[in-house]
């Protein structure tokens, strides 16, 4: 069996994402691969630098959000483009990760959606036998 990432899918003028996990950590980092995935492809990302980020909320809901909100941040202000992302700690509403990318680079990065914010409309995390599964809707 192969095993599932994340999928894209369409939503009036937003587009949204449905990631999957082992776990809640897998989860979240499939989710925030999946919005890299909107932004450019994520082939053309190297692993140029890393930031350590901490993310606190209330519940896991507003964690994940807040999660991918702070990488479009790190985007739209710094220019940065990340691939790989360790989970090195996650509680329900505190979250400690490694992210890994380089700045962005007009010649190398094509640009296909611009993301302006996930949104909680339409927000689920769901678990079942197979493991977890999030679906998130972005403003773009």
């Amino acid at each position: 069996m192969i095993k599932r990432t994340f999928e894209i899918i369409d939503h009036t003028a937003d587009v949204g994402i449905i990631a999957y996990g082992i776990d809640v950590r897998e989860l979240f980092s499939n989710a925030a691969l999946a919005l890299f995935s909107l932004i450019t492809e994520t082939e053309s990302i190297e692993e140029k630098l890393r930031r350590d980020l901490e993310i606190m909320s209330e519940d896991r809901d507003s964690l994940l959000i807040e999660w991918l909100n702070e990488l479009i941040y790190l985007f739209d202000a710094e220019h940065i483009l990340f691939s790989r992302f360790d989970i090195e700690n996650l509680s329900s509403n505190q979250l400690k990760a490694t992210c890994y990318g380089e700045s962005f680079d007009p010649l190398r990065h094509k640009i296909k959606t611009g993301v302006k914010a996930a949104t909680y409309h339409m927000l689920k995390i769901d678990k079942d036998s197979g493991g977890y599964k999030a679906q998130v809707i972005f403003d773009v």
